[in-house]
């Protein structure tokens, strides 16, 4: 199945210094696209893999689970925890979760975390009620994509919401959210006062139970779900950069 256009994973090779990009639940690279060529403008290597089941048709997004779209990711890390001295993670909605469950699995090799709006938990009773036995009757749910503020940007994403995906979200989340006090790396959490997509509260858990005595909350006034595309999407670009610098500042054996 052919990669939608626009759609197709980013990669820069640059210094000893690594981020990994993680997008979110039928999306695609494209919404954090600007964020990565920022990082790599920076001078950092930089992966933004294409999640299985992704960018291409639904029905693929339905094939899939949430250890095939962390498979991708770990992949990515692991890429570069062989050739760079320092690696980062990052991620939007459920790749903040990705993100956060590489933080939880490989400890102190994560130099730092940023996510933004975090999918962790929900808080829609039907998704614990309905979802296990919905999924197995009705494919799809109408899609999620495109919750920004600004007019004129678009999220190449999915217009629907695979079921059986969307089962899987949900034990991610049981499984980042019961290993939080494991993160334990510097900790930037991003979250939009107005989401219609992630409720208040999964940002609320992370900053909440994440281990890290390094973490900080910052709110996005300006954004909606998608704030990497929304207004707010230049103060995350340059929180993560300044966030990188201050973690690196302090590191032994810098290098860039």
């Amino acid at each position: 199945m052919s990669v939608l256009p626009g759609a197709e994973p980013f990669h820069h090779d640059g210094g000893r210094v690594g981020v990994v990009l993680c997008h979110g639940f039928t999306g695609t690279p494209q919404s954090l696209r600007d964020w990565g060529v920022a990082l790599a403008a920076a001078g950092y290597t930089v992966r933004l893999p294409l999640l299985p089941g992704h960018g291409t048709r639904w029905q693929d997004m339905n094939a899939t689970t949430w250890t095939d779209w962390y498979g991708a990711v770990d992949a990515a890390f692991t890429e570069l925890r062989a050739s760079c001295d320092h690696v980062f993670v990052m991620g939007l909605s459920m790749g903040g979760g990705l993100a956060l469950r590489l933080a939880e699995e490989h400890g102190d090799d994560v130099a730092g975390v940023v996510v933004v709006n975090p999918s962790v938990a929900g808080t829609d009773w039907r998704l614990k009620y309905l979802l296990p036995w919905l999924r197995h009757v009705v494919p799809t749910f109408p899609g999620v994509a495109s919750d920004i503020k600004k007019s004129g940007p678009v999220e190449l994403a999915y217009d629907r919401s695979p079921l059986h995906a969307g089962y899987s979200l949900t034990r991610l989340w049981q499984v980042v959210a019961a290993d939080l006090p494991k993160v334990t790396q510097p900790l930037v959490v991003l979250r939009s006062v107005e989401d219609h997509i992630v409720p208040a509260a999964s940002g609320e858990l992370v900053i909440a139970k994440a281990g890290s005595t390094d973490k900080t909350e910052i709110l996005l006034h300006d954004s909606y779900h998608v704030a990497t595309l929304d207004n707010d999407a230049e103060l995350i670009v340059k929180t993560s950069l300044d966030f990188v610098e201050r973690v690196l500042a302090s590191s032994p054996g810098r290098t860039q």
